[in-house]
């Protein structure tokens, strides 16, 4: 097999986006992790909150959720899927890998640098009642748990504070102090963001917390690795990388909605850092 890398002329400049999406707004936090990486590729981004959160569905309806998802971002020539949703990966990336034929990445909550991470072996986990309830959460515990004490929490209402935008309101931070408590008092001083919305509310976890405390999410290593697999199949767009100094293209990152909120645009436009459109999905 050829060996692929950025100054390999044979790669073709691909400049087709790469497609994320999530229950809502959360997955804009591994979004960045993406952009900031790959400033180069053109991103497109679905917020599926009509349906958020899907912790509290079944697993069929989230993996309905997702083929619809997956059927509109392929349809606008997506080259690669992220399912930016730690739930939706646990019920759904399986099935999503034997019907599409694309790259398709996934989450899940970072039990494994978490258990290394920790210096007294209590890990906590804060996640969605789906997440934790998942088979591949009990098969991350099998694999990367047995040396550690983990911890879990589920914490519901979560989503719906940061898809609401209410980041630093007195009601969120009553919840993240509810749902930290008991992994503070079990002793954890690590602690995994188990939902790709919590990032967004890491200043009021750290509040919290105590500042010995680690807070890991997997958003960088996510982008990461879909950049390795990009590489690998010579599906990056290398023109605009290697060009990225001295041309003036730049990529554009388009999100997509069907969020009934009046504030959906204000809501994305703070979580991304910068305005935003938003188009119906």
């Amino acid at each position: 097999m050829t060996s692929l890398s950025l100054n390999n002329p044979l790669i073709l400049h691909d400049k087709r986006p790469i497609g994320v999406f999530d229950s809502g707004v959360g997955g804009i936090s591994v979004l960045k992790h993406i952009h900031t990486l790959m400033p180069h590729e053109d991103l497109l981004y679905v917020a599926d909150s009509k349906h958020a959160p899907y912790g509290s569905r079944m697993p069929a309806e989230i993996t309905a959720r997702c083929f619809e998802i997956a059927d509109f971002l392929i349809a606008n020539n997506s080259k690669a899927l992220v399912v930016a949703c730690n739930t939706a990966t646990a019920a759904s990336i399986d099935a999503m890998r034997l019907k599409y034929h694309i790259p398709i990445i996934g989450m899940e909550p970072a039990v494994k640098p978490a258990a290394e991470a920790s210096k007294n072996g209590i890990i906590g986990v804060l996640a969605t009642v789906g997440t934790l309830k998942s088979a591949q959460f009990a098969a991350l515990l099998e694999n990367y748990g047995r040396n550690v004490e983990v911890v879990t929490q589920a914490c519901v209402g979560l989503v719906e504070c940061v898809e609401r935008g209410e980041l630093s309101h007195p009601s969120t931070l009553h919840l993240i102090q509810q749902y930290c408590r008991p992994l503070i008092d079990e002793g954890a001083d690590t602690i995994v963001l188990g939902c790709t919305h919590y990032p967004f509310l890491r200043h009021l976890i750290e509040q919290v917390v105590s500042k010995e405390v680690a807070l890991i999410d997997t958003g960088a290593a996510v982008a990461k690795y879909l950049q390795k697999r990009l590489q690998e199949l010579g599906l990056l767009d290398v023109n605009k990388e290697i060009s990225k100094e001295k041309s003036e293209e730049k990529s554009m990152v388009t999100f997509y909605s069907n969020s009934n909120a009046d504030n959906a645009k204000q809501v994305i436009s703070q979580l991304w850092g910068r305005p935003a459109d938003i188009k119906h999905f």
